[in-house]
Parts: structure tokens; C-alpha cells; sequence
């Protein structure tokens, strides 16, 4: 006789109910059946009771899923709201939960007792989408032209954007070993020599952002100056040799705005664009100095800043060489104002109050 195996599967429980019963009601012995469905004597003498008992319920036994639940729905949600609030707040004398800490809180909490292990914890905050992350910081400009300083660099960058640059500052930069990321063999990472001097001073990039073809070009510098940033404005006014008006957007750092910086500009048809305060956000030359971070500082040791600078050229003659395509620049340009279009937000403002 054939033997049939199907334990392990939610579907399985009736066929094999219904081949014992329907087995026995042809006369075939029970231990003939107990190798058919390759279960136990006694399992198959319980289904063909509980069937003379109970009829065709019997194929539906409808086992409970273990113990009862020992933590209700609402106990979730304290859990929740417990590990969502600062301890502080809680009367413990630390800034942020570890998962040791937070059960005995609950275990202790006079009003309403919580038991729960350390590892179902950790399950559940995962399965309640709360995990351990690292703080940010956020600061709301408070720029009395906040509003009109945003319209502006929006306009500058959606009908003039083949004569829109961007220019900042990125530093200090001292020559130390920096952290960074790279691939190596696993239990065996790069190692960094460490060091405490600081002998070779600090520079700053003076960097130029052309946001129509996406170009990156920048200097190294000892200091922030008004001379440097209007060497940096000829270099970008040179790019545009035509004599049209440009668009620089920028900060409102006081070496930014010195007379000398605004009589040159208002000579040379370049029109200042200032970012409001605390918000460089608004700058598109900070999302450039990310990859300069992650791709020629770290992981780094230059023995000093001549190093420095020829690493970062080159690096910057790669970017340039491998700049993304306009029509896929255009692309990223249209969905990020679709979404906005979509959420009903302006860009640069937060979300409206519903």
C-alpha cells in the first residue's frame, strides 16, 4: 500500500482526516491506515471517534495556536508608546532606551505591569516599525525674507537653469586620516594609522556648481575671504563668456556680500541669489560636497595638502567626465515637482497643516 506524506502543510490536515475516515468505512484495519497516512495508532483511532461524535466537523479540528496570549492589544501599544518617549520624561536619568532598560521598566511600572522578554520586545518594536536610529538635526530658518529669498532661487533654477551656477565653501579640511568605507576582506578591515598632530593647517574648497550641465570645479583656499569668492565668481562668470546674465545662488556668509563682491557682480550682469539663514539646504552646491566626503576624504591618509588638492582635481575631472546625461537631470527634475504637485507642497516649505 502506497504510503502518503504531507505533514507540514495547512491544506494537508483535512485529505489526511478524510483518507482515515473514508479508510476505515472500507473496513481496512487500523494499523493499515496508520502507514497510509504515516501517523500514529492512536491519532487515527481519535479521528474516527471524534467523526461517529461529531460528523464531518472532525476533518476541521481547529487546534488553537499555542498558549493564550499573555500580552493584549493594548499592552502593545503602551510598549509602543513607552519606547517612543524620551526616559526622561519617564523619570529615568538616561537620554535613550536600551532594550534591558526598557523591559524592566515596563516589568516595573507601578500602574500598568508589563512582563515581556527581551528578544519578543525586540520583535515587536520591530514589527511596529520602531527601530534604532541615529538623531538628526533641524533648525527652521527664521530669514524674514525666508519666502521670497525661496521664490527667488526656485525661479532662478526652473527658467534660467542653463545660466544657473551654485557656489560654496566646504570645511575646514585638515590632513589627518579620515574614516570612510571600504571593501575588504571580511574580519579584516583597513586599517588607519592614528594621529593626534595637526602641523600642516587647514583649507577650505571654494567650490562652482554649473546645475545646466552639471559641472563641479572648486580650488583649495587657506581661508574664507572676499578676494576668494570673487575669484571664484570670475571663474564662474568665465564659463558664460557671453556677457548675458547669470545666476549665482550662495550663502549669506558676510565674505559673500563684501562691496567689493556686489560692485563686480552688478558690472558683470551676475545677479547674487542668497540662500536664507539656516537654511543651505537651498544651495544645490551642498548635495556636491557629499561624494567629495565619502570619495576623496575618506578612507584617506595625505601626507599633506598639495596631496589634497591634486586628489581632489582629479577626482573632479572623473566627475565631470561621467556627468549625468541633461535628459536624465530633466527627468529627476520633473518627478521631483510632480511629487510636489502631488503632496501639495512648495518647495522648500513644510507640509500644510490639515
Amino acid at each position: 500500500m502506497t504510503q502518503i506524506v504531507r505533514r507540514g502543510e495547512h491544506g494537508s490536515i483535512r485529505g489526511r482526516r478524510a483518507m482515515i475516515i473514508m479508510a476505515s468505512s472500507s473496513g481496512t484495519p487500523v494499523p493499515a491506515i496508520a502507514r497510509l497516512v504515516a501517523a500514529d495508532e492512536d491519532t487515527v483511532r481519535d479521528v474516527i471517534h471524534a467523526f461517529n461524535q461529531r460528523g464531518l466537523a472532525a476533518l476541521d479540528p481547529q487546534w488553537a495556536g499555542g498558549r493564550p496570549r499573555l500580552i493584549s492589544d493594548e499592552d502593545i501599544a503602551f510598549i509602543i508608546a513607552t519606547a517612543t518617549t524620551r526616559p526622561r520624561k519617564l523619570g529615568r536619568p538616561f537620554t535613550r532606551w536600551s532594550v534591558r532598560k526598557l523591559a524592566a521598566y515596563l516589568a516595573e511600572h507601578p500602574a500598568r505591569p508589563v512582563r515581556i522578554g527581551r528578544e519578543r520586545l525586540r520583535q515587536l518594536l520591530r514589527e511596529r516599525g520602531v527601530s534604532f536610529q541615529r538623531t538628526r538635526t533641524w533648525k527652521e530658518s527664521r530669514d524674514p525674507d525666508k519666502d521670497a529669498k525661496l521664490d527667488r532661487i526656485d525661479e532662478v533654477t526652473s527658467r534660467y537653469l542653463d545660466r544657473c551656477f551654485a557656489f560654496d565653501q566646504f570645511g575646514p579640511l585638515s590632513i589627518r586620516p579620515c574614516h570612510g568605507s571600504t571593501w575588504a576582506p571580511e574580519s579584516k578591515p583597513t586599517r588607519l594609522p592614528a594621529t593626534y598632530t595637526r602641523r600642516h593647517g587647514i583649507r577650505y574648497v571654494h567650490g562652482c556648481y554649473s546645475l545646466g550641465d552639471d559641472q563641479l570645479w572648486g580650488m583649495l583656499r587657506r581661508r574664507k575671504g572676499g578676494d576668494h569668492t570673487l575669484a571664484a565668481l570670475k571663474s564662474i562668470r568665465a564659463a558664460r563668456p557671453d556677457g548675458a546674465p547669470i545666476y549665482v545662488i550662495m550663502d549669506n556668509l558676510s565674505a559673500s556680500k563684501t562691496p567689493a563682491v556686489r560692485v563686480w557682480a552688478a558690472r558683470n550682469k551676475v545677479e547674487l541669489c542668497f540662500t536664507p539663514t539656516y537654511a543651505s539646504w537651498a544651495n544645490p552646491m551642498e548635495a556636491q560636497f557629499g561624494p567629495l566626503r565619502t570619495f576623496v576624504m575618506g578612507a584617506s591618509n595625505h601626507p599633506n595638502h598639495t596631496v589634497l588638492a591634486r586628489e581632489l582635481h582629479a577626482y573632479l575631472r572623473w566627475r565631470n567626465a561621467n556627468a549625468r546625461h541633461p535628459d536624465v537631470l530633466a527627468a529627476q527634475r520633473r518627478e521631483r515637482a510632480r511629487v510636489r504637485s502631488e503632496r501639495q507642497q512648495r518647495w522648500g516649505r513644510p507640509h500644510a497643516a490639515a
